[in-house]
């Protein structure tokens, strides 16, 4: 099994310098990957919203100014977003920032992206809420354009370019790889159709997550795509919200078994969460590196 680590924005409180140890630890560590959450915004409930499922005051951290910052002080390991709400930022810009964290990072991102939950948020942003599914479908090609194409002509129901042009391309060109998030049944036939590859929630019940992969897998052959090559990431629990993070992560045995029963599903990577880790007790950058030690050699051992 790959491991990604969900970077924690919490780390920002200790510093600079403490962000840069952190990064480095992971990859030193032997991670496989960083990735970053994305919101721009939380916002308070009013009378005609309810509350959102982070509290407003949950300090985030920008994921692309993010990845930039861990990309300038690692050379191996991964980058990427889980996900990045991307109906919600315009895509060509994003072609932009993707292309240029690639080039200066030599090669090494993957761009997660998933349509988000918070009406609110794409208010704020500007951007329509409704019909985010649909535009992120044509972003997505839109992207692809602009890494592949020397002269880019693109004529959406929601974007379009004409006879304009990107450079430099990204070094993994349009096979850098973009993973899809979601559960819902469009979301599965999104990464069948179009994704690189699945970033899943955790699956208490392994049937269902069995379920949904055969639905990507069929998505997949209806447009003559080869579903072994979808990848599949799963989390190793929920995201944490409240107290939802504090039990499992203080607990290494249960960590480690999970991770053997989301490798027992076919996923062949799994994400720690270093916000839970956080939350579960490790409440500094320090005990968070030793604490991620210490499960990155214990879940080796029984997947690799």
């Amino acid at each position: 099994m790959k491991l990604s680590v969900e970077f924690p924005s919490i780390a920002y409180r200790e510093g600079p310098d403490a962000v840069t140890r952190l990064a480095k630890a992971i990859e030193d560590i032997g991670f496989d990957q960083l990735d970053m959450f994305d919101h721009v915004l939380m916002g308070y409930p009013t009378e005609t919203r309810p509350a959102p499922i982070y509290p407003p005051q949950m300090p985030i951290m920008e994921a692309l100014m993010m990845l930039a910052y861990a990309a300038a002080v690692t050379k191996r390991i991964g980058l990427g977003t889980e996900v990045l709400v991307l109906p919600q930022r315009q895509p060509v810009l994003v072609a932009k920032q993707i292309s240029t964290l690639d080039s200066l990072s030599g090669g090494r991102v993957r761009l997660g992206v998933g349509v988000g939950w918070q009406a609110a948020e794409y208010d704020a942003l500007e951007e329509e809420f409704s019909n985010r599914g649909r535009r992120m479908d044509e972003a997505i090609h839109l992207i692809r354009a602009y890494w592949r194409d020397e002269k880019i002509d693109f004529a959406g129901e929601y974007y379009t370019s004409t006879a304009m042009a990107m450079e430099p391309k990204p070094p993994q060109g349009a096979a850098l790889p973009i993973w899809i998030g979601g559960l819902s049944p469009r979301a599965l036939k999104r990464v069948g159709e179009l994704g690189d590859g699945w970033l899943a929630t955790a699956f208490v019940d392994p049937d269902k997550a069995k379920q949904a992969v055969a639905t990507i897998h069929a998505h997949a052959e209806a447009v003559g795509r080869d579903p072994g090559k979808i990848g599949l990431q799963q989390m190793l629990d929920v995201p944490p919200r409240g107290d939802s993070g504090k039990a499992f992560y203080a607990d290494i045995d249960a960590v480690v078994a999970r991770a053997e029963a989301v490798t027992e599903m076919g996923f062949g990577w799994g994400a720690l969460n270093a916000t839970a880790i956080f939350q579960a007790g490790a409440r500094s950058v320090d005990a968070m590196i030793d604490q991620l030690g210490i499960l990155h050699e214990r879940i080796r051992a029984v997947t690799s």
